[in-house]
């Protein structure tokens, strides 16, 4: 992890992403995802956000902007530390999907599905731990 200090730039990235969060329809779609999203396998996500449902354009609207974001952080567009201090949301995305992610990838024939999600949610978690250990369990405890 890097140890330089933050930029401009990444304070205002994070500025910008928090402003996103903030759009109508991606505000009810992170609200759907908090609240009912749970799923270990991809029958179940199937059962819970059927294709060209609502809740299914809800689960992709979260998912591919949480990896978008990830991405940002796995290219050193945005550095981690600053992100990790504030970005949890992130965290919960990668522990309601991580489950079900080896299924996705199977059946979508592409080993790279939310690839970016998972490697910072992984560094994610070392971070919680390394800073304060067992912190990551209990997150996931909590919001698992």
């Amino acid at each position: 992890m890097p140890t330089t200090c933050a930029t401009y730039d990444d304070v205002n990235l994070i500025l910008r992403l928090f402003e996103l969060r903030r759009e109508e329809r991606m505000r009810q779609a992170r609200q759907w995802f908090t609240a009912s999203f749970h799923a270990k396998t991809c029958g179940e996500v199937n059962e819970l956000c059927p294709p060209e449902s609502d809740d299914n354009a809800s689960f992709r609207m979260v998912v591919s902007y949480w990896d978008m974001v990830a991405s940002f952080i796995a290219g050193d567009v945005l550095q981690r530390g600053i992100f990790f201090e504030s970005g949890f949301e992130l965290l919960l995305v990668w522990v309601r999907i991580k489950d079900f992610l080896p299924e996705m990838r199977e059946s979508r024939k592409d080993p790279t599905t939310w690839k970016n999600l998972e490697t910072v949610g992984k560094a994610y978690a070392e971070w919680l731990n390394k800073r304060s250990p067992g912190s990551y369990e209990a997150f996931v405890e909590r919001v698992g």
